[in-house]
C-alpha cells in the first residue's frame, strides 16, 4: 500500500511540476537526461523495443540524438522511410512492438504507406516524427518540407485514417502525458500510433522528465463473465448437436494472443483443423489433425472438401476479404458457422455476444465440446499425399516447384519464412512448417516491396531466427536498396530472389506489357551494395544442381553472412493455385456496376 501511495505521490507531482511553463524551466537545474527525447527513449526501451528504424532529417536531428543517449536503445539508419516502416512492421510482427523515426511530411509520408499495413495487420507501430519548431505553429509562415501553405496540418490528417492515436507534441507542459497515451493506445488496441515531435523542444531539461517513468500497467482486458458463460453454452449446444464439425483458424488469433487457447480446443475437441492462408504460422502444423489451408478454390488437396461438407464450423479470428475469399467465392454459409472474433461471439444466424474476448471463449469452449473425430475420419478416408514435382533432368531449366522442395528443406525450429506478396504466397503456403518454425506475410494489404524492410526488421528482433525472404523481382525492385542496412547489421537472412521478369501476380488478374520490367543483374547489384567487405555472398542458379550446390553453401560455410541467391525461372512457371486465384480474383474486380 505504501508503494502504491508513493506512486500516486510521483504521478501527483509529475502533474503539477508539468503545470510551469517552458520559459521558467530552463533557468531551473535539472539532470541532462530529464529531457522530453530521453523520456521517449526510456519508454521505448521499457516496452521491449531496442532497435528504432531511422531517416535522418533536418526536423529529427536533435531527436535522434536523444534516442540514440538511451543505453540499450539502437538506432537502425534505412535507405528510405519506407522501408523503414516496413522494419517496423517486421519487428513488431517478431517482438510484439516496433518503432520508426522520420522527418515531417516528406518522411512521415513516405513512411505512411507501410503504417497503413501495419494497421491492416493488426500491429502496434509507433511512428515517431520530427515536427516544426513549436513557434511555428500558428505564425503563418510557409517552411520547406511542407507543401507550401502555412497549415501544418497535412500528415497530420493522412496519418488519422491509419492509426489509433495522434500525438502532435509542440509544448513541454503536458508531453509526459501525451507521449504516455499514444504509446499505451498502441499496446492495448494493437494498432499503430503517430507522435510529431517540435524539432526544437527533445534536448530541453524539463521537470516532468527528471525521473525515471513510473513503469506502464495496462488494465488487462476482461470478458463479461455473464456474456463469457452464455456464448460458451450456445457454441456448445450449437456444435455438439454437429455431425462432422471443424475448426478454422484466423490471422486475429495474434492480435487476440489467443494461438494457446486454440491450441487446447483443437487438442479437446478432435475436429480437424484448417488454417486459413493469413493464419499460416499461427497453429502447429505438426498436429495430428491439422488438415492444410483453407482457401476456397486453391486450398490444399482435401482440405476444402472437409471444410465446405461440414455441418458446423468454428472459425477463430477470421477476415473474409476478396483474396482471402478467392473472389467472394467460398462455399461457407453463416446458418453452419460459429464466428469468434477479438471481443465478440456470433452463433449462426442466432444469438451475438459481446464483450467475450476470444483466448477466454476458446479456453472455456475446450471444456464443454464432445470429442468428435468423424470429420477427420473421412478426411483421412479420402486423402491422397501430394506428390513430388517430377524430376529435373541434368542441368534442366530450374522450376519452381523445385525450388520449393528444396527451401523446404531447410526449415527448422531455427528459421522463420517471410513471404513476399506474388506467387511466392501461394508456394510458400504449401511449405510444410517444422515445430517452431516461424511464418510471416501481409495479405489484407499486399504491398509489394515489403518483404525486404519486413526481412530487415525481424531478423533484427530475432537474432535467434534465421530469415528465409522468397522475394519475386517485381517487388524487390520495388524496395531493394535497404539489403544495405541488413549488411551493416551483420544480419544472415537467405533470400531467394525468383527472376522471371515482371509482376507475375498481375499477369495471372490481367495481362498487359506493364507487367514486364527490366531485368536487372540481382546478384551484381547486391554484390555492389556489399562493395567487397565480405559481409554478403551470392550465387545464380538456373538447375536444380546449381541450386543444390547455391543452398548447402548458404547453410554451411556461409551461414554467418547474409546469402542472396537469385533463382532464374521461366515467366510462364507459376503454382497452379496463383492460376486459379488471378482468375477469380479478375472476375471479382470485373463485375459491371449495379443498376442505378
Amino acid at each position: 500500500m505504501q508503494n502504491i501511495n508513493q506512486s500516486i505521490k510521483l504521478l501527483l507531482m509529475d502533474t503539477s511540476m508539468g503545470s510551469s511553463n517552458t520559459s521558467s524551466s530552463s533557468s531551473l537545474s535539472f539532470p541532462s537526461d530529464s529531457t522530453l527525447g530521453r523520456h521517449l527513449a526510456r519508454r521505448l526501451a521499457q516496452i521491449g523495443i531496442h532497435d528504432i528504424f531511422t531517416v535522418p532529417g533536418d526536423f529529427n536531428l536533435t531527436l535522434l540524438d536523444q534516442l540514440m543517449a538511451e543505453p540499450g536503445l539502437n538506432l537502425v539508419g534505412c535507405c528510405n522511410e519506407l522501408n523503414a516502416s516496413y522494419a517496423a512492421d517486421g519487428y513488431a510482427r517478431a517482438k510484439g512492438v516496433g518503432a520508426c523515426a522520420v522527418t515531417f511530411t516528406v518522411g512521415g509520408l513516405s513512411a505512411i504507406n507501410g503504417i497503413a499495413g501495419a494497421y491492416s495487420e493488426s500491429l502496434p507501430v509507433i511512428c515517431i516524427v520530427g515536427g516544426p519548431n513549436s513557434n511555428d505553429y500558428g505564425s503563418n509562415r510557409i517552411l520547406h518540407h511542407t507543401i507550401g501553405l502555412p497549415d501544418f496540418s497535412q500528415e497530420l490528417s493522412c496519418f488519422r485514417a491509419v492509426t489509433c492515436y495522434q500525438a502532435v507534441v509542440n509544448n513541454l507542459e503536458d508531453a509526459h502525458e501525451v507521449i504516455d497515451t499514444a504509446i499505451s493506445t498502441a499496446l492495448k488496441e494493437s494498432k499503430p500510433v503517430y507522435i510529431s515531435i517540435g524539432c526544437n523542444l527533445p534536448a530541453i531539461p524539463y521537470p516532468a522528465f527528471s525521473r525515471e517513468p513510473v513503469p506502464f500497467f495496462l488494465s488487462p482486458k476482461m470478458s463479461n463473465k455473464s456474456g463469457l458463460d452464455a456464448a460458451v453454452e450456445a457454441a456448445a449446444a450449437f456444435l455438439n448437436k454437429a455431425i462432422k464439425p471443424v475448426l478454422i483458424a484466423g490471422p486475429k488469433l495474434r492480435v487476440s494472443k489467443a494461438t494457446e487457447s486454440f491450441v487446447e480446443l483443437a487438442d479437446a475437441c478432435g475436429y480437424p483443423i484448417a488454417i486459413m492462408p493469413s493464419a499460416k504460422g499461427l497453429f502447429p502444423e505438426h498436429h495430428e489433425r491439422f488438415i492444410g489451408t483453407y482457401w476456397g478454390a486453391v486450398s490444399t488437396s482435401f482440405c476444402a472438401e472437409i471444410v465446405e461438407s461440414s455441418d458446423a464450423y468454428l472459425l477463430a479470428g477470421p477476415i473474409l476479404n476478396d483474396y482471402s475469399s478467392v473472389g467472394y467465392s467460398l462455399l461457407l454459409r453463416k446458418e453452419k458457422a460459429v464466428i469468434v472474433q477479438p471481443e465478440r461471439v456470433i452463433i449462426a444466424d442466432g444469438p451475438a455476444f459481446g464483450c467475450v474476448l476470444m483466448k477466454d471463449f476458446l479456453h472455456e469452449l475446450a471444456k464443454k465440446l464432445n470429442n468428435n473425430t468423424t470429420a477427420h475420419e473421412n478426411y483421412k478416408r479420402i486423402h491422397i499425399a501430394d506428390g513430388q514435382p517430377l524430376t529435373c533432368g541434368p542441368h534442366e531449366p530450374l522450376r519452381v516447384n523445385i525450388l520449393f522442395k528444396h527451401i523446404a528443406e531447410i526449415l527448422s525450429k531455427e528459421t522463420t519464412v517471410v513471404a513476399e506478396t506474388g506467387d511466392s504466397w501461394f508456394n510458400c503456403q504449401k511449405l510444410k512448417l517444422p515445430e517452431g518454425c516461424g511464418y510471416e506475410f501481409q495479405m489484407q494489404y499486399g504491398s509489394i516491396g515489403w518483404s525486404v524492410g519486413a526481412t530487415l526488421g525481424y531478423a533484427q528482433a530475432a537474432k535467434d531466427k534465421r530469415v528465409i525472404a522468397c522475394i519475386g523481382d517485381g517487388s524487390f525492385q520495388v524496395t531493394a536498396p535497404d539489403v544495405s542496412t541488413m549488411l551493416r547489421c551483420g544480419l544472415n537472412s537467405i533470400i531467394f530472389l525468383i527472376n522471371n521478369g515482371g509482376y507475375t501476380i498481375e499477369v495471372e488478374i490481367h495481362d498487359g506489357p506493364y507487367n514486364v520490367i527490366k531485368n536487372w543483374n540481382y546478384t551484381a547489384f547486391v554484390e555492389s551494395i556489399d562493395n567487397g567487405e565480405g559481409k554478403c555472398w551470392t550465387a545464380k542458379v538456373t538447375c536444380e544442381e546449381e541450386l543444390k550446390e547455391a543452398i548447402e553453401t548458404a547453410i554451411g560455410p556461409k551461414k554467418n553472412c547474409l546469402c542472396f541467391i537469385e533463382a532464374i525461372v521461366h515467366k510462364d512457371d507459376t503454382s497452379k493455385e496463383l492460376l486459379e486465384w488471378g482468375s477469380r480474383v479478375s472476375v471479382a474486380n470485373s463485375r459491371p456496376p449495379n443498376p442505378q
